[in-house]
Order: structure tokens, then C-alpha cells, then sequence
């Protein structure tokens, strides 16, 4: 397809995929024989240190400090089940971080299944070992998993634990999560109980990053608000301070816990009706125990920063989860019913979006064997935790609504003036785009953008569902429009026109551009600036490129002649090396970086991306479709060009199947690689 169009200032396109043929040729050279002696199995700690990210998240600076809470976390579990009050969190040059706790401390006593280890040494070199797994140890916890611990001793290069048990204090060492000593008896010891944990990353694993002084002492104090009973002292070597926001010792208690850390982020001018805070214990189980605890604090705001932070078992979970849902369902349904209570019937029109709009709250649930998605806990997935929010919330929304009704009324109309301002403004967008499209009837599967203005909006013609869900995520809903088509579309230069005119998804991508086809088009009534095809960075992805350039030069030429046609340039691999990430378009881009990267800066992360559905939205929106960073090629067809091109359309995608075999046979010398 290298004549049938160029690209601005780039390279013709090759019609073959070079780089494809080399991967086929290179696994080819890999036996052909898979035998039982081929089977690997990776015993105790080895899949940590081969698969990081399956039980971390990655070898990134997040995934680095999530080895610091997992630690906490265990020492927070202790506070939380009522045996430790205090924590120590001491942050040593060399990378070292030690964690302690006055709490029972791991017992050292012979592990019933493993006769000639202690309780502590399984805990910490074998995955799925822990106290955590049933209620008889710990009614909430954090850990759930068995797996924190073990996981943070094998990727340290060092970690040291001391247990002071029953008065007397033991030691052992471990290096990459093998133990290099024996469980010592130190002897008796006084005045100390509890587990004293410390560790240092491995640099084979994560290069150079160090611990933040900053991130550290912030999880800290999110430890400290979360559990009002709790002392956390924290220290850190002056040395590593350059942050002057950040004390190399502190004290963190907070009396108050949620509500403290609340009134800390606020100011009363900036209320508009004072803090609301309350804890409430679930429901007794068939023993007779609390199965929980909820914890609340918000407010909202006149002016400032929206914000809903929330923890399960003191573990934040910053991608929400059902807990934060029933906590929305029991806001929503209070502010409604007062509504409805004071005669007003404007109250259904208030949705959560108005209500969380203005909203500053902090959310702390415990509960017993929570379910979360993945190892880091991001996202609470407990679907029974749902009700129970909004059950305990509701009532006691209602009473503090009522207890006030002053200032529940004053709450309530500045929540439906808001509401109101959102209905005019989505109406005002609705008139706007049905005026600018003179009520065209618009494509289901279209997710089209805010903006009446042409100049500055975009289309983005997508292969799958899958790939239009990234874009769709990725994408910005003001400008940017997102069109999915299934599969490879109807070749239009060798297709009938009966073909042409029965095809659903050519009909769709005309109805969502506007501009009419053939005797029908009208330039004008164009609804996007800019018509931006983009595909997989793969041979099927640069085949269904050919075959939309090929309906726009056939059907809609226009377009081409005066700009508007676009191709993506999505990525194929993406290198991460400490803090550093890299996207490299090709193998040969990719080892180009590679070469460039010093390899003693740490490890190199090579990811091959599959697909622009697989794609995290994060990176499709930096790589492919943020205008400050992206690269769009457009197509055009060169004046001195236009007879060729129009003999390569007919060559290569006409009805005539031995001209492609004569084109092929006399441009074959051309390559030395050919994609079979």
C-alpha cells in the first residue's frame, strides 16, 4: 500500500510486516519438542521473585511502598483485634524500614505441619500461611491472603525479625526470603511484647527506588486516623529529608479519628453545614460477636476540593468498591426523603453525581473476611457489604438531618440548586448538538462528545468493542468521539453497490459523520475536525487501516483531499525501569531503547501490548490520543500521485485477484521478508 497513500512527512508504509516476519522466523528456532522434563515448578518463594507484579502490582515506586503497608497493615491488624496499642515505623538510610508492634508477637512455637520450623519461619517463606484465614485469631483484618509478609521477605535482599513472646525475645535473619540463621533465644526480656519487623528492598528487583519519607509518613497518619485507640511514633534519619513538610520524629494520635483528620483538610467558612461524624457496630453474628464496625466523616463544601476517601480494615481502597456504593445509596435516598418530606417535588431530580459533587467525606468499614480485586486491595468487592452500609447510614442520616431541620432545608436546596444547574446545562448541550446536526439520527454504538464546536472535536474509528472501551475511558468527553466497528469492514473497491449500501457498519460510520455520501455529501455538515482512524499496532490493525482508507478515497475522497482523515500511531511496547516508562512503537524502536538505557539503573520492564483493548486507558491516552503527547499521521494523496494511486487501489484492493498475483510476483525482490 505503499502508493496509495503517504503520510506527512514519514516513511511510505511497507505492505509487509517485517517486523511480524522476524518474531515467526525467531520462534522458530525454539524446539519443537514439550515434554514432562519441560513442566517448571516454582517452589516456596521462587514466583514472587519471577512474577513480582502477580502479588505486588509491578516493580514500579507504588508497588515498592506497598511492601511498607503490607508490614503496617499486620501491625494495624494487631491494634485492631484489640491487642496492641502502639506502632513504631523508623525509616533508616540504606533503605532499611523497621515496623513494630506491643502486640501478642508471631509465636515460634514448631508449626504442626512442618515439624522442624517455627510458626514464624512458615509464615514468612511459604505463600497462604497466616492467622488470618478464619475468625478464631482475628475477627477484622487487613491481611487475608497469607501472602503479605512472605511476599515483602522475598523480594528484600535482607529482613531481620525479633518477636518478644511470653518475655522472651527471639531473632532470625532471612535474605531474598530464604532464613540464613536459626531462631535464636535471646532470653528473657522485660518490659517489651510484640513483633519488630525490618527490611530492606531488593535492589535486583526494583533498581534504585528508595522509600519516600513523604508517601511513608502520610500512610502513617492515615493509620493513625483510622483507629482512635491507636499511637503511632514515627522517625526518620534527618538525612533523607529534603521535604521540610516532613518531621524526622512525630507522635501520631488522634482522639477523634476520622472526624480530626476531616477538620485538618477544612475550614468552617468553607461549610456548608458543620462536620457530620459517627461510628456504629454491625450486627451481632449467631455467637453473639460484632461482626464490624462502620465509621464515617463528611461534610460539604462551599468552596474546595470533592473528595471520598475510603478504608477496609484500615486498607485504603482508592478505586471505591461496594462499600463506597452503599454509603452513595444511603446519602442519595436520605437527602430524597427529606425532600419529599418538606413537600418538595423537585427531590427525584437530585442524582448521586450532585450530591458527591460538593461532598468532602472519609469512609472506614471493618469487616470480617472482606473480598477485594487483586493482592493490592484497591477495590472492595464484598457484595454484601452494600446493604450493610447503607443500612447502618441511612437511619442515622435521617436523625441528623431531622435533629436540625434548619439547616437539613439549607443542605437540601443547595444540593437541588445544583441538581437544577446540571439538568439546564445537559439540556443547554442536548439543543446545542441536535441544532448542529439537524436531528440526525445517531449510531447506538456511537459514544459521541460534548462539544458543538466542529474545529475542535474529534472521531476515533476503533476496531471492537473492546478496544472502543479503552478509548472510551482514555478519551476526552468534551472533543473526542468514540466509534467501535466490528471486525474488518466490507472492501469497498471490489464490493457491489448492494453490498455497499446493506452494510451496517459502513452505515453507521456515515451517520456518525454526517456529511452524507456520494450525491448526498455536504463538507459542511461534517460533525468532527478531525477523523482519526486507529487500529492495533499489528498486521490485522494496518489491514482494517487499508480497508477504511480505501472506503474514504472510493466514497468519500473529500475527506482525504482536505485533511481530514487521520491514523493513530498506538505503541507496541512499553519499557518501565524504576521511574522511568518508555513506549516504543516497533521492535526496532524498542531495541533502540534498550541499547540506550543503562542497564545499572535497574531492572528493565518489557511489556508487549496486544491490543488497543488491552491497552490500560492510562497509557492509550498519554501514547495515542492526548493531543499534547500523541503522534497523528495524515493521509493524503500527493498531486503528481492521484493516476498511480487510483492504479494501486484497482491493483491491490479490486475484484481482480491475478493483478494482486502479478503485483506481488513483480515486487517480491523488493523485501526480504515476507508476512505469511
Amino acid at each position: 500500500m505503499s502508493d496509495l497513500f503517504s503520510a506527512n512527512n514519514t516513511p511510505k508504509s511497507s505492505f509487509t510486516n517485517k517486523k511480524k516476519i522476524k518474531e515467526i522466523k525467531e520462534i522458530k528456532t525454539v524446539s519443537s519438542d514439550y515434554n514432562a522434563e519441560d513442566i517448571e515448578v516454582l517452589e516456596g518463594l521462587e514466583p514472587v521473585r519471577k512474577r513480582p507484579g502477580m502479588y505486588i502490582g509491578g516493580t514500579d515506586e507504588t508497588a515498592f511502598h506497598h511492601m511498607a503497608s503490607e508490614i503496617l497493615d499486620n501491625a494495624m491488624d494487631e491494634v485492631i483485634s484489640g491487642f496492641a496499642t502502639n506502632i513504631i515505623i523508623s525509616l533508616d538510610q540504606g533503605n532499611k524500614l523497621t515496623i513494630s508492634d506491643n502486640g501478642r508477637g508471631i509465636p515460634v512455637d514448631s508449626h504442626p505441619k512442618f515439624k522442624n520450623k517455627s510458626a514464624l519461619e512458615v509464615i514468612l517463606t511459604t505463600l497462604h500461611a497466616g492467622g488470618k484465614f478464619s475468625n478464631k485469631v482475628y475477627n477484622t483484618a487487613g491481611g487475608l491472603h497469607g501472602v503479605g509478609s512472605s511476599v515483602v521477605n522475598a523480594l528484600s535482599s535482607w529482613m531481620e525479625v525479633e518477636i518478644a513472646r511470653n518475655k522472651t525475645l527471639w531473632k532470625q535473619t532471612y535474605k531474598r526470603g530464604i532464613s540464613v540463621t536459626p531462631l535464636v533465644n535471646y532470653g528473657s526480656i522485660q518490659n517489651r511484647q510484640g513483633t519488630q519487623i525490618s527490611f530492606i528492598p531488593d535492589p535486583e528487583i526494583f533498581g534504585k527506588l528508595q522509600f519516600s519519607p513523604k508517601q511513608l509518613y502520610k500512610l502513617c497518619r492515615s493509620k493513625a486516623f483510622l483507629y482512635k485507640g491507636v499511637t503511632l511514633c514515627w522517625s526518620c534519619d534527618q538525612a533523607l529529608l529534603t521535604n521540610s513538610d516532613i518531621p524526622s520524629k512525630a507522635t501520631l494520635h488522634f482522639p477523634n479519628g476520622l472526624e480530626d483528620s476531616l477538620k485538618e483538610e477544612t475550614t468552617s467558612a468553607q461549610l456548608i453545614c458543620p462536620i457530620w461524624s459517627g461510628d456504629v457496630n454491625l450486627p451481632n453474628d449467631l455467637q453473639g460477636k460484632i461482626t464490624g464496625k462502620i465509621e464515617w466523616s463528611l461534610a460539604w463544601l462551599k468552596q474546595g476540593e470533592s473528595n471520598l476517601t475510603s478504608f477496609c480494615n484500615t486498607i485504603p481502597t482508592p478505586l471505591g468498591g461496594t462499600h463506597e456504593q452503599g454509603f452513595k445509596n444511603a446519602l442519595i435516598k436520605g437527602i430524597r426523603a427529606w425532600g419529599e418530606q418538606r413537600a418538595n417535588k423537585k427531590s427525584s431530580i437530585i442524582i448521586a453525581d450532585d450530591i458527591l459533587d460538593s461532598l468532602t467525606a472519609k469512609l472506614s468499614i471493618f469487616i470480617r473476611d472482606p473480598e477485594f480485586q487483586g493482592q493490592t486491595k484497591e477495590k472492595l468487592s464484598s457484595k454484601n457489604t452494600i446493604k450493610l452500609v447503607e443500612t447502618a447510614l441511612r437511619d442515622r442520616f435521617d436523625h441528623w438531618l431531622a435533629a436540625d431541620p434548619t439547616q437539613a432545608d439549607q443542605l437540601f436546596n443547595y444540593l437541588l440548586k445544583k441538581a437544577e444547574e446540571r439538568k439546564q446545562r445537559k439540556e443547554n448541550r442536548e439543543t446545542i448538538r441536535k441544532s448542529a446536526t439537524k436531528r440526525l439520527r445517531l449510531p447506538g454504538k456511537l459514544t459521541d462528545c460534548t462539544s458543538s464546536n466542529t474545529a475542535q472535536t474529534e472521531i476515533f474509528i476503533v476496531e471492537g468493542d473492546s478496544a472502543g472501551g479503552s478509548a472510551k475511558q482514555a478519551r476526552n468527553r468534551e472533543t473526542q468521539a468514540i466509534l467501535p466497528l466490528r471486525g474488518k469492514i466490507l472492501n469497498v473497491a471490489s464490493a457491489s453497490n448492494q453490498k455497499l449500501n446493506n452494510n451496517q457498519e459502513l452505515k453507521d460510520l456515515v451517520e456518525a459523520l454526517g456529511c452524507g455520501i456520494s450525491s448526498s455529501f455536504d463538507i459542511h455538515k461534517l460533525r468532527y475536525g478531525r477523523i482519526i482512524i486507529m487500529t492495533d499496532a499489528d498486521v490485522d490493525g494496518a489491514h482494517i487501516a487499508s480497508l477504511l482508507m480505501t472506503f474514504f478515497y472510493q466514497e468519500l475522497p473529500e475527506l482525504i483531499l482536505q485533511g481530514k482523515i487521520y491514523l493513530a500511531q498506538p505503541p507496541l511496547y512499553r519499557l518501565i525501569q524504576g521511574n522511568k516508562i518508555i513506549y516504543a512503537m516497533d521492535d526496532k524502536d524498542k531495541e533502540n531503547y534498550l541499547s540506550k538505557l543503562n542497564q545499572k539503573k535497574g531492572k528493565i520492564e518489557v511489556s508487549r501490548f496486544k491490543g488497543l483493548g488491552e491497552m490500560p486507558p492510562k497509557d492509550l491516552k498519554k501514547t495515542t490520543m492526548d493531543p499534547k503527547h500523541r503522534v497523528l499521521l495524515k493521509v493524503t494523496i500527493p498531486n503528481n500521485e492521484k493516476e498511480l494511486t487510483e492504479t494501486r487501489i484497482s491493483e491491490l484492493m479490486g475484484k481482480k485477484s491475478e493483478m494482486r498475483f502479478q503485483f506481488i510476483q513483480k515486487h517480491a525482490e523488493d523485501t526480504d521478508l515476507l508476512d505469511i
